[in-house]
């Protein structure tokens, strides 16, 4: 079975091609700044070039070489608790959530229609960020507002890197060798986005995004929690409006919006050329994560392990080793040569006879969503 996964952006299309007997990757690409000068028009002729290139690879472009597409879906409300073929219900159903991911869900729609249009014979799934997230109780997903808001406008932690979150999980209980359900386990997908996941029992039960991605840990350009008030006051004293205050919190705030940068290399480097900025960016970046972590053993009572993941998590031992700092007293220790190491894949980095394991697992979420296009399929 032969699977093409899809990403659709608002000015991108990012795709790769899984032969999941291995599974084995076959060809990924991207086309990027859809609409602009210098590339392509429309998604319509992003997936043009999409088929072109998987002809040059020996994939047919009428599609009878791969037998479904799976689709990233930011939100799924909660209509969607697990992946599902695509129909027409689905699609209205995802218009319909639109409001809760507007920079998001509308991209992915455009890529379903444009794909079921191309390949319209192909079985289409759509797979959700959401959806990993939607075993979390009452008790961790509601907020403390007038119900109204929530019985007529959605508004509830859902959640978010779903996908990464799950196959990480996964991974791990395979590298372990132990049931899935068995464990307790705290994941931190620290990327330009950055979430962290209470799993217990392999069941996600709390995580750090809320109703949109904007709450939780420091990210690259977005500040993870903070007082409404705040917000308010920017409303009211500096008169910024709705679409102002949106902006700043998605694309000023963060390690840019406390130094000037996002890339975590760069801000490391400043760091260490002795720049004030960067290391208080740095304090409050990795002070949220150990905040997170203390929550989240409270949560679960007992933690078998902590896992990195995601671009920052995976290749940068210096916040690892500042992420699990101070934290002995809850049975986390590293091992400095294991956390440094200059290897790759999966691998424990915690000191011998640690309480709590600590890994770093690296997340394929393009395959977690072929592996879920897969399982949906009737057989």
């Amino acid at each position: 079975m032969k699977i093409l996964v899809l990403n659709s952006g608002s000015s991108s299309l990012k795709f790769q091609v899984f032969d999941m007997a291995g599974p084995e990757l076959l060809i990924g690409g991207a086309a990027e700044r859809i609409g602009e000068p210098d590339s392509v028009p429309d998604h319509a002729s992003a997936l043009e070039e999409v088929a072109r290139r998987l002809s040059e690879a020996g994939i047919e472009d009428d599609g009878d070489s791969f037998n479904a597409i799976g689709h990233r879906v930011v939100h799924g409300g909660e209509a969607f608790r697990e992946p599902c073929v695509i129909d027409d219900r689905v699609i209205d159903t995802i218009r319909e959530l639109s409001p809760l991911a507007p920079l998001h869900n509308p991209a992915n729609l455009l890529g379903i229609e444009v794909a079921k249009r191309r390949w319209p014979n192909v079985p289409q799934v759509a797979v959700f960020d959401t959806a990993f997230h939607q075993t979390i109780p009452p008790r961790a997903h509601r907020y403390a507002v007038p119900h109204a808001w929530y019985r007529s406008h959605g508004v509830r932690r859902y959640g978010f890197h779903g996908t990464s979150h799950a196959y990480v999980s996964k991974r791990l209980a395979k590298e372990l060798d132990r049931p899935l359900d068995e464990l307790n386990l705290i994941v931190l997908h620290l990327g330009n986005g950055a979430s962290v996941t209470a799993i217990a029992n392999g069941k996600s039960v709390d995580t750090s995004m809320g109703l949109t991605p904007l709450e939780g840990l420091v990210m690259g350009t977005r500040g993870g929690d903070i007082d409404p008030g705040v917000l308010l006051h920017m409303a009211s004293r500096a008169g910024m409006a709705i679409d102002e205050i949106a902006s700043s919190l998605n694309h000023e705030s963060g390690l840019t919006g406390l130094c000037g940068a996002g890339d975590m290399r760069d801000i490391l480097a400043r760091e260490a050329a002795g720049d004030d900025t960067a290391r208080l960016a740095l304090e409050v970046y990795v002070y949220r994560i150990r905040k997170y972590i203390g929550a989240y053993v409270a949560a679960l009572g007992r933690v078998d392990a902590i896992v990195f993941t995601a671009g920052v998590g995976e290749n940068s031992p210096d916040i690892r080793e500042r992420a699990c700092g101070k934290l002995e007293a809850l049975g986390v220790s590293l091992d400095d040569a294991r956390n440094r190491a200059k290897t790759t894949g999966a691998r424990p980095i915690h000191a011998e006879g640690a309480a709590v394991a600590v890994w770093v697992v690296p997340t394929d979420e393009e395959l977690e969503i072929a592996q879920q296009t897969r399982d949906t399929l009737p057989p």
